[in-house]
């Protein structure tokens, strides 16, 4: 098969799903005559899309940006945690023990305590996202370092790298697998995440909100459609980190290796 047609069916596939939902959805709403303000059919959902369009849109940027802010400033935090507690033993030893501690802590527990702390605005929102985030990248990233092979870093200081260059050409691209794994994992529980912060910290509006508002108002149709941009959010989020490990995973693409000179492990 050609990488086109292999591309075509990687977009077939979850687009025949789709349709496969959609209908079954529509013929036991249709079949058990369903009332609508128990489960909207399709059609419903569809109409009340059209009709709030621009209220669901707007709703959908607000999440996205606290989404997209909140995801990269998880990530980031939990990847340099990680590379101190991989650098730094005794760190490793402090934190690692608080931050599994940590995650028993369910995030709907202290987002009422984050409002109360940092207020209604953005911020109470991206820590929320972020803490989603933070811990699996944590975790993976420091499985990554520790799976160097030791006898790869023996090698590479032999040859005069320094500890720069081994952690650049070694270790960094070690963490890539795990890294993205987790990131990939996180995509969608982020949005979660976003939606519970709107839930008790939101002054800005967003589909969170939204559909809590719908759900106090028992318009089902509305809540079906917040749902429907919920999971289009994480989709999309979902799609940015597959973008963002094929430009970053290049060899995994391919085969085609770095030429060698002398000066490669020397900075």
């Amino acid at each position: 098969m050609t990488e086109r047609g292999a591309l075509i069916l990687k977009i077939a596939y979850p687009a025949i799903a789709l349709l496969v939902v959609v209908a079954g959805w529509h013929f036991a709403v249709s079949y058990f005559a369903i009332p609508r303000y128990v489960m909207p059919s399709p059609a419903d959902v569809a109409a009340h899309i059209a009709d709030d369009w621009p209220a669901l849109l707007r709703g959908f940027w607000v999440t996205f940006v606290e989404f997209l802010l909140g995801f990269l400033a998880g990530a980031i935090a939990g990847f340099v945690f990680a590379v101190m507690m991989d650098a730094f033993r005794p760190v490793r030893g402090i934190l690692y023990p608080i931050l599994i501690t940590s995650q028993a802590i369910p995030i709907v527990a202290i987002s009422a305590a984050l409002t109360i702390w940092l207020g209604f605005g953005l911020a109470p929102k991206l820590v929320i996202v972020a803490l989603v985030v933070f811990f699996p990248v944590v975790v993976n990233v420091l499985d990554g370092l520790a799976s160097v092979d030791r006898d790869i870093l023996n090698l590479v200081h032999a040859m005069g790298a320094s500890r720069a260059s081994v952690f650049r050409h070694v270790k960094l691209p070690a963490t890539y697998t795990p890294l993205f794994s987790a990131l990939k994992l996180s995509a969608t529980f982020s949005v979660t995440g976003a939606v519970i912060a709107e839930w008790t910290a939101s002054t800005s509006g967003g589909i969170g909100a939204y559909l809590l508002q719908a759900n106090s108002r028992l318009n089902t149709s509305g809540t079906f459609a917040a749902i429907v941009f919920l999971a289009l959010l994480g989709l999309v989020s979902f799609l940015i980190v597959i973008a963002a490990e094929y430009v970053l995973t290049p060899w995994r693409q391919g085969s085609k290796a770095r030429r060698w000179s002398p000066s490669y492990w020397k900075d």
